[in-house]
């Protein structure tokens, strides 16, 4: 038997606690059955991003011709990968290398823990007195017959070519993300959601916006639309779903799963060791340790604390580490986190939205508007942006902000940080920003009246 004072199952924020604890002198082990780096470097964000921005262009070009823009653009989905690899290629090794240099033992492989204190990897059983989780997330399962059928979207980010048609199980991120990506490259795309709205996370008016931006690139979004099972063809995939009682049937050359994502903890044996875990994975109370076993701490997806994020993630590795090496003494605060959907254009937002502020009865004003009026939107040809704003009478605080169109991604971390300090609506408002610029529009966003 190996023995080692921590174990850290995971290379993603799991790779910053492994070596924090090797510099601080711990015998230090890390596992991962996948290629060492996370799924944000490896099959997520990263890749997800660079794909994105390729389409962005693409459908820019589109919308401004005859506005400058004389010769249209087509994309090359062969380049577009090989472009991609130039980032995610070199991960895993330099990844193992820099973990092994700092004197971290690595493994490959799946872990299983067989009781207190001890787990199996490969053949080899080891031992240790601390234990970190983070092995991430993976699909959902969705208990469909012909689920297997389903590509997910780290085979999405791996084809080497680009079907002509595709149909997503699911209205989520993974969905209108993609679905923009494929679209921008000449493909026909069908998303099918089970609900009366895609992207419940966010404001129901400003999806809507989006959803109409999703139609006139052509893309298909179908609701209340539940499958019931997934056929694998000689040359196609069939689905077969339920309407209202009625029977629709939609075909593509690939399917691709779009329906969530859960905690990659199933075949841990967490049972084991004592911990417990509840849907959003392993239960921990606010120093990231486990609710039921003292000796095992976990960060991002797998745990059931913050949102699964990947700057989260980070948050909660320095959080952990501080902890598990200097005794639970610094407690995680999340603050209000921004998040984005990097569809064309990107959604964002932070805070409550209208919804939960009304379930919450808080006394708020809301400004809204669609802006593709506005100069901004206007200068780019863009034929869908709007804005949501919830300000508290009371404080004057902003308790939500939800912003589509070109940089709203980037703009809504200037409402975090607004929000996170305490900045009332009415001094950010006479904040001057840099002019013509999405920013710019930040004073006009938060007129009351």
């Amino acid at each position: 038997m190996k023995k080692f004072d921590v174990i850290v199952i995971g290379t993603g924020s799991g790779a910053f606690v492994a070596r924090k604890c090797a510099e601080a002198g711990k015998k230090t082990c890390i596992i991962d059955n996948l290629p060492f780096g996370g799924t944000c470097a490896l099959r997520g964000c990263i890749p997800k991003k660079i794909l994105t921005g390729i389409a962005n262009v693409l459908f820019l070009n589109e919308q401004l011709q005859r506005h400058g823009i004389k010769n249209s653009s087509s994309g090359s989905w062969k380049d577009l990968m090989k472009f991609k690899k130039t980032f995610t290629d070199p991960v895993p090794q330099k990844r193992e290398t820099a973990l092994e240099k700092v004197g971290i033992v690595t493994y490959n492989g799946r872990a299983h823990f067989l009781s207190d204190n001890t787990l199996q990897v490969n053949d080899d059983i080891l031992y240790a007195d601390k234990f970190v989780i983070a092995v991430g997330s993976k699909p959902a399962r969705l208990s469909i017959p012909g689920e297997e059928f389903l590509s997910d979207s780290t085979d999405f980010l791996q084809m080497k070519e680009l079907p002509g048609k595709l149909i997503f199980v699911g209205g989520g991120f993974i969905a209108f993300e993609f679905a923009f990506i494929a679209a921008s490259f000449g493909a026909k795309v069908i998303i099918l959601q089970r609900g009366n709205r895609p992207l419940k996370n966010f404001d129901t008016d400003i999806v809507k916006h989006l959803v109409k931006a999703a139609e006139s690139r052509g893309i298909k979004v179908v609701l209340n639309t539940e499958v019931k099972s997934i056929l694998k063809r000689s040359s196609d995939i069939m689905i077969k779903a339920d309407s209202g009682g009625k029977e629709l049937r939609f075909t593509g050359q690939i399917a691709v799963h779009a329906a969530g994502r859960s905690p990659d903890i199933e075949d841990l044996a967490l049972e084991k060791i004592n911990v417990a875990t509840g849907k959003n994975g392993i239960k921990v109370n606010k120093y990231m340790q486990s609710v039921t076993n003292p000796n095992v701490y976990s960060c991002g997806d797998a745990n059931d604390s913050g949102l699964p994020l990947t700057p989260v993630g980070s948050m909660e590795a320095v959080n952990l580490v501080e902890n598990l090496l200097n005794g639970n003494n610094t407690e995680i605060e999340y603050g209000n986190i921004p998040s984005n959907v990097f569809s064309i254009p990107p959604l964002a937002k932070v805070g409550l939205t209208e919804d939960e502020a009304k379930k919450k009865k808080l006394k708020f004003v809301t400004v809204y508007k669609d802006t593709t009026g506005w100069y901004s939107s206007k200068r780019l040809n863009e034929k869908v942006s709007a804005f949501k704003i919830l300000i508290e009478k009371k404080t004057d605080l902003i308790l939500g902000a939800h912003l589509l169109g070109y940089n709203a991604d980037e703009i809504i971390n200037i409402f975090a940080l607004a929000m996170n300090n305490g900045i009332k609506a009415g001094e950010l408002r006479k904040t001057i920003f840099t002019y013509p610029t999405n920013a710019s529009d930040i004073s006009s966003m938060l007129k009351v009246n």
